[in-house]
C-alpha cells in the first residue's frame, strides 16, 4: 500500500469543484481520443474526468461507455491540466487515466481465487492500502512476480496511479500478474474471506503476531498499508490476523515496498519449505 513531499501527487485542489491534473504520459485527453480507447482498451482506463454540463452525442457515448465497463466517473465544473506543454492541451473537457496494462475486474480475481482455493493451491494475493508513492507501489509488483503471488490489490481512491512511474519499478512485471483495482477495499476482502482467504495485515506494533512464528502456507490475503497512516481501521477490521516484522537497529519501521517484499518471500520460503 509518505509524509516527504510527495512527487507522485498528481493531483491538486483547485478553487471550488475545479480539478487540477498533472500532464503526464498516464493521461489521455479529448473527446475523440477518449471514445476510442473505451472502445479498445477500457480495462486500462481506471478513472474519466469530465467537465460538467457540456453538451454532445460523443460525451455521452463516453458516460455509458465507461458506466457499463465499470470504469470510474468524476464530475467537475472545470478541468485545468498543469505542468510543462499544458497550456498547449485541449482537453475538450474530457481526461481519461490510463494504466500501463490491463486491470482485471475484480469479479474476475475473486473467480480465479476461489477456484485456486477449491483445487488446494493456497493462492496469495497482496493489497496495498491507499499507497501513494508509485515507486513503492512498483517495487511491490516486482517482488510480487519473483515470489510467485497470484495477484495484486489496490484501491482507487488516494492511491498512487499504476503508470509509467509504477511500471518503471516494476520493470516488466506488470505484465506477467494479475492487478485489480477497487472501490471499497473492505468490502473487497469481505468476498475474498467468503472464497476462502485469510486476511493478514502488516503492523507496526509489538502485540501483532510475528512473522515467523506465523503459518502462511494457505490461502492469504497479505493487507500493507499507506506510507505514512498504514492500514485503515475499517480494513483492518476485515485481517484475521496482524503481523509484525521483527526488527533490530535504531529504526523502527520498514519502507511499504520492503516490508512487503519481507513478507512475500517468507510465504514463499514457507511454501518451498
Amino acid at each position: 500500500m509518505k509524509k516527504k513531499e510527495n512527487h507522485s501527487k498528481r493531483e491538486r485542489p483547485g478553487t471550488g469543484n475545479e480539478r487540477k491534473i498533472r500532464l503526464s504520459d498516464d493521461l489521455l485527453w479529448g473527446i475523440h481520443p477518449v471514445f476510442e480507447a473505451l472502445d479498445q482498451e477500457a480495462d486500462r482506463i481506471s478513472e474519466i474526468v469530465l467537465v460538467k454540463d457540456r453538451k454532445g452525442g460523443k460525451r455521452e457515448e463516453i458516460i455509458e461507455k465507461a458506466r457499463a465497463a465499470g470504469i470510474k466517473l468524476n464530475f467537475v465544473t472545470a478541468l485545468r491540466l498543469v505542468g510543462e506543454d499544458a497550456s498547449q492541451v485541449r482537453h475538450q473537457g474530457v481526461v481519461a487515466k490510463m494504466s500501463q496494462t490491463s486491470l482485471l475486474p475484480f469479479d474476475d480475481l475473486l473467480e480465479k481465487f476461489e477456484a485456486a482455493v477449491q483445487r488446494g493451491e493456497n493462492p496469495r494475493i497482496i493489497v496495498l492500502d491507499t499507497l501513494q508513492d508509485p515507486h513503492n507501489v512498483g517495487a511491490i509488483i516486482r517482488s510480487a512476480h519473483a515470489s510467485g503471488v497470484d495477484g495484486v490489490l489496490v484501491t482507487r481512491e488516494r492511491s498512487a496511479p499504476i503508470g509509467g512511474t509504477a511500471a518503471k519499478s516494476a520493470a516488466g512485471a506488470m505484465s506477467h500478474i494479475d492487478i485489480c483495482q477497487v472501490t471499497n477495499l473492505a468490502q473487497a476482502l469481505q468476498s475474498l474471506k467468503k472464497a476462502g482467504a485469510w486476511v493478514f495485515g502488516a503492523i507496526k506494533d509489538a502485540e501483532a503476531q510475528s512473522l515467523y512464528e506465523s503459518d502462511l502456507v494457505l490461502p492469504a490475503c497479505i493487507v500493507v498499508g499507506s506510507e505514512g497512516n498504514g492500514i485503515r481501521p475499517l480494513v483492518r477490521k476485515q485481517c484475521d490476523v496482524l503481523l509484525s516484522i521483527p526488527m533490530e537497529g535504531q529504526l523502527d519501521s520498514l519502507n511499504s515496498s520492503v516490508a512487503a517484499g519481507v513478507i512475500m518471500f517468507e510465504m514463499l520460503r514457507q511454501r518451498l519449505s
